[in-house]
């Protein structure tokens, strides 16, 4: 069974995952950039549940550091990609947020 793909804004800066923002990958990036930063992030959260098996708390945190270093650079993280001066709502409910009656609309099918 195919998984469906996550709702997007009308602004590609987001995803909607349970009716919360998560902000998207910087679509600036190159082709190849992108594919390191995404294979850094895959490597990082296997560390990550590694450590978590093996009980060892000093890999965990290091495994976290770098799903936040992949991720920044992904531009999930960090300082936001667009140029607008829009501001970050990242984690936000949908429906807080300038997209809510986008959002709504959404919901209503």
């Amino acid at each position: 069974m195919a998984r469906e793909a996550p709702l997007s804004t009308p602004d590609g800066r987001y995803i909607v995952v349970r009716g919360r923002l998560w902000r998207k990958a910087n679509p600036g990036l190159s082709d190849p950039e992108r594919e390191s930063f995404v294979h850094d992030l895959m490597d990082a959260r296997r560390a990550v549940g590694q450590a978590r098996r093996s009980g060892d708390e000093s890999a965990e945190h290091a495994a976290h550091a770098a799903v936040d270093i992949a991720k920044r650079k992904l531009g999930e993280r960090g300082p936001v990609w667009w140029t607008d001066g829009a501001p970050d709502l990242n984690r936000h409910m949908a429906r807080t947020t300038p997209y809510a009656a986008w959002f709504a609309t959404m919901n209503a099918s």
